[in-house]
């Protein structure tokens, strides 16, 4: 358990890239941690979009301030015509899913000596409208992946928790 709390503590979010390319090897065993990723039921109703060529970087681009210049964005959707559906309350678990499939990409890209962040912050109608695979997907982040820049570091919040017995219930 230690290699993996080494690992959770030291991802930070990245918000400077260097130009260097993303190994297709590397990128591809991130896509793989994204596949094994659990989901409701294993159902799997996420997708992901390796977002790479210059041309679907730059529409990428267009739909977030927040891309950082990255040389690959990956894009993680939930289809809830296909999620598990909690039935006590109906509850749609496509994102859920979807968001367990980003933090994987996340810890996997950051185990390969890469980076990413997390961005939520994009115009989902525009990514959806310049992909049209996309539109049936509940569009739940883009993750720029990349070697971080020389001068990139976390940010000053990265280190600061919230009390122990604010995060944790024992019943």
């Amino acid at each position: 358990m230690g290699d993996f709390l080494e690992l959770a503590h030291d991802r930070f979010s990245c918000r400077k890239f260097s130009d260097r390319p993303v190994e297709p090897e590397k990128l591809e065993k991130i896509l793989e941690a994204g596949i094994v990723a659990p989901t409701a039921k294993n159902i799997q109703p996420v997708r992901i979009w390796a977002i790479e060529s210059p041309e679907a970087l730059e529409k990428a681009r267009a739909c977030t301030g927040f891309h950082y210049d990255a040389p690959v964005i990956l894009a993680v959707g939930g289809d809830p015509r296909e999620a598990w559906v909690r039935p006590s309350d109906g509850r749609n678990y496509a994102d859920v899913d979807a968001c367990i499939v980003g933090t994987h990409l996340m810890l996997a890209a950051h185990d390969l000596g890469l980076r990413s962040v997390w961005v939520g912050w994009f115009d989902a109608p525009a990514l959806k409208a310049a992909f049209p695979e996309m539109a049936e997907y509940d569009m739940v982040a883009l993750f720029p992946i990349g070697y971080a820049a020389e001068d990139a570091k976390p940010a000053p919040r990265h280190t600061q928790f919230k009390p122990y017995d604010e995060l944790v219930g024992r019943l």
